[in-house]
């Protein structure tokens, strides 16, 4: 099963993660902050309170939204691949 275990703010909307099988690498969400639970995020200073949340073992935030591992590892996948 995939997880992450660690992340890191690195600008507005980038996040360094790491991941339960080694993997790891930066992502942008800025395009994936649709939706009522992700538009408060838009703002750099609430999207930077992000955390690892250890019961459900990938990224979230204080007001309940979350991402997926499986999603965040194909975007930094897809990155890799775009190189």
């Amino acid at each position: 099963m995939l997880n992450v275990c660690d992340v890191r703010v690195r600008g507005a909307h980038r996040l360094w993660l790491r991941f339960s099988d080694g993997v790891e690498g930066e992502i942008d969400l800025g395009h994936q902050l649709t939706g009522p639970i992700f538009h408060p995020l838009r703002d750099p200073s609430t999207f930077a309170t992000i955390r690892v949340d250890l019961e459900v073992r990938t990224i979230a935030w204080p007001n309940g939204a979350d991402f997926a591992p499986e999603f965040l590892r194909s975007l930094l996948d897809d990155k890799a691949g775009a190189v």
